[in-house]
């Protein structure tokens, strides 16, 4: 089935569950996600060794990226809601011979320990959370000073010469979406996440002192990155 054919009744989390494998393919073989993800862990800029806790993990498409840029002493945690997405993660861990440390949580409310994160990131998840700039200000305290954050995110773009994509992006937010949110929301997921990216990476710029922003893939990419004040 399609994601516009799922059950209504369906969860967010039994809904990315049972699209875990279509997504992981997309996650990791789509147009350009290598380049943003490469551009997210650059931005990032974890310190060899450290540890990087990634919100909204899915399948840990981004763990690869991070385990490169934190060498064999720094450790990849990954934190999603949806058990589905964690499996695929653990598989794929499994079969490079080390299924990773996965954890079952809420990006909103973390269930780990601040003294033992360095660095966090969130891949294309700002759109999925009710409030992301509480959410990004809850990293930031996870970090705490001196800490290093990273987001990427899509949004419409307001680029000349690509906003003529910009329709077809609004149908791939609502298809990806769970049923029933643009009636929940009462208006185009697309612009609500549009809504939520900026709000999460305005709170980005707020809790630190030297973060950068930059867009990429047409301006549809957004990715911001700096250091708890």
């Amino acid at each position: 089935m399609t994601p516009l054919l799922q059950p209504a009744s369906l969860s967010a989390p039994e809904f990315y569950s049972r699209l875990a494998r279509l997504y992981d393919v997309l996650a990791r073989r789509g147009p350009v996600v290598g380049r943003l993800r490469e551009a997210l862990v650059d931005a990032l800029d974890p310190a060899p060794g450290a540890t990087v806790v990634e919100f909204g993990c899915g399948t840990a498409a981004n763990r690869p990226y991070v385990e490169r840029a934190l060498g064999p002493e720094g450790a990849y945690v990954g934190v999603d809601f949806s058990p589905g997405v964690l499996r695929v993660a653990r598989e794929r861990g499994a079969a490079r011979g080390d299924p990773g440390r996965l954890v079952c949580g809420d990006a909103t409310r973390p269930p780990l320990r601040a003294e033992a994160v360095d660095a966090c990131c969130g891949a294309f998840v700002a759109g999925m959370l009710a409030d992301p700039a509480a959410a990004v200000r809850g990293w930031a305290d996870l970090v705490g000073p001196g800490g290093r954050i990273a987001l990427l995110d899509l949004a419409r773009t307001a680029r000349a010469g690509w906003r003529a994509l910009n329709p077809a992006f609004r149908l791939f937010v609502r298809g990806g979406s769970p049923p029933g949110t643009a009636q929940s929301l009462g208006r185009s997921p697309a612009a609500v996440q549009d809504e939520r990216v900026a709000a999460a990476h305005r709170a980005l710029r707020e809790a630190c002192a030297d973060a950068t922003y930059r867009t990429l893939a047409g301006g549809f990419g957004r990715v911001s990155a700096g250091t708890v004040e």
